[in-house]
């Protein structure tokens, strides 16, 4: 569990660093992740890329309730940093509690969880992907350069490292 815990406070630290101003993933994007879980799950997928998806999906909906916030003109201290543990626990804790996450079984990597290693990893890579595509259109005027770019490039990371995750998991 320490290991876990431990593991996880990167992304905590990742988002709370690199906070700013809200810029919501769009709608097809978070569907996109969100059907990458169940499909992933469905399929019988190793929980390593699960867990991928379900760090893309928190990232998306952390942005999306940041951004709604915004909307809303919802505004307290430390909204940024208080919904990002809140959508991490509510995440984490039921995974733990229910034996998926600290399963002795689930492990990889100098014994920590690949389930936790991979929602790190995940959101990582879609946080990476989402503000990659916001510097790519600040540059072009503001504008995308192809249809759909805002979600090909937050969802694109997941895509790739699911394939990594695949090979090392094999």
């Amino acid at each position: 569990m320490k290991k876990n815990i431990l593991f996880s406070l990167p992304v905590l630290g990742i988002n709370l660093l690199f906070a700013k101003q809200a810029l919501a993933v769009c709608p097809i994007c978070t569907i996109a992740v969100g059907a990458g879980v169940g499909l992933s799950r469905w399929l019988g997928i190793d929980d390593s890329i699960t867990g991928l998806w379900i760090g893309g999906l928190i990232v998306s909906m952390i942005t999306w309730t940041l951004s709604w916030f915004d909307k809303k003109n919802i505004r307290f201290k430390a909204r940024g940093v208080i919904t990002t543990i809140g959508y991490y626990a509510l995440t984490l804790v039921p995974l733990y509690y229910s034996g998926i996450i600290g399963n002795s079984a689930n492990a990889i990597f100098f014994g920590l969880d690949k389930l936790t290693i991979s929602i790190t990893v995940g959101s990582i890579a879609f946080w990476f992907g989402a503000e990659w595509y916001y510097a790519i259109k600040e540059k072009n005027g503001g504008h995308a350069y192809f249809p759909f770019q805002k979600v090909v490039m937050p969802v694109s990371p997941l895509i790739i490292m699911s394939l990594i995750f695949y090979f090392l998991t094999k």
